[in-house]
């Protein structure tokens, strides 16, 4: 059995609020910003990924709480004639500091393959933001066995050379897990975040691979965070649902008190 990870980065809880939310929703952000006090900044960084049209004053409702803001997604393009596209630098010039990438919506409704993201992670580091890459099988994945492969598959596809861990977050998320109230067992995702972490040290370094934070995702909400939270070599959450509403996201956020 290999031996635990003795190094642990900074844990980070994301919250992706998906095609969800209006300009009234940014009252959570305050609420959550409240709730945010300094004893707890220590211990966790915070993360809100509205929708674009709310990246700006979302940003702008975060100053002074210590809440980092991001985007869903972003091109690999930086500028030019792309209706309807986003850049990495249009991300970071309305305050964000991350952007998720490679979210399995964004593999299956966009049919986005592992070289295009890591081209649009390849711009997003070039312009300053750190990527959360996000990796995960199906149901039909983990019957038939591949689950390991398919996901060791994804992160070295999708992983850029210009990547460390000051730029750099992955988020496992079994795509049979986000939105269905199932999740996998600790044990499940103990095995995956190993895989993770054994190839990050492979590609980046040993050193460099133990501190990229590896977040948990799919269906964690407050009455499953600490089981989940406290397995080894999961360094945070990415938070879907549960994010959109104060209590519930800082509930997530409280297990590391």
């Amino acid at each position: 059995m290999p031996a635990k990870s003795t190094v642990k980065p900074k844990p980070l809880v994301a919250g992706n609020w998906k095609m969800n939310g209006a300009r009234a929703s940014l009252n959570e952000i305050t609420v959550m910003g409240l709730a945010y006090d300094a004893d707890l900044r220590r211990n966790v960084d915070l993360l809100i990924c509205p929708p674009s049209p709310l990246l700006y004053p979302a940003a702008t409702t975060a100053l002074g709480t210590g809440i980092a803001i991001g985007g869903q997604d972003s091109s690999e393009k930086i500028s030019g004639a792309h209706t309807g596209d986003v850049s990495p630098s249009m991300v970071l010039d309305a305050g964000g500091s991350m952007v998720i990438l490679g979210h399995s919506e964004r593999r299956t409704d966009h049919n986005e393959k592992d070289t295009l993201i890591e081209h649009k992670a390849c711009a997003a580091i070039a312009t300053g933001l750190v990527v959360i890459i996000c990796v995960g099988e199906t149901r039909a994945e983990r019957e038939a066995g591949r689950a390991l492969a398919v996901v060791r598959r994804q992160l070295r596809g999708s992983i850029p050379r210009s990547a460390n861990a000051q730029n750099l977050v992955i988020a496992y998320e079994p795509v049979w897990a986000i939105g269905t109230g199932l999740t996998p067992t600790a044990a499940d995702v103990a095995e995956v975040h190993l895989a993770i972490r054994t190839d990050l040290k492979k590609l980046l370094g040993k050193q460099q691979g133990e501190m990229v934070r590896i977040l948990y995702g799919g269906s964690v909400k407050p009455s499953n965070a600490k089981e989940l939270l406290s397995v080894d070599n999961v360094n945070g959450a990415l938070v879907g649902g549960a994010s959109l509403k104060a209590a519930d996201f800082m509930a997530i956020a409280e297990t590391y008190r």
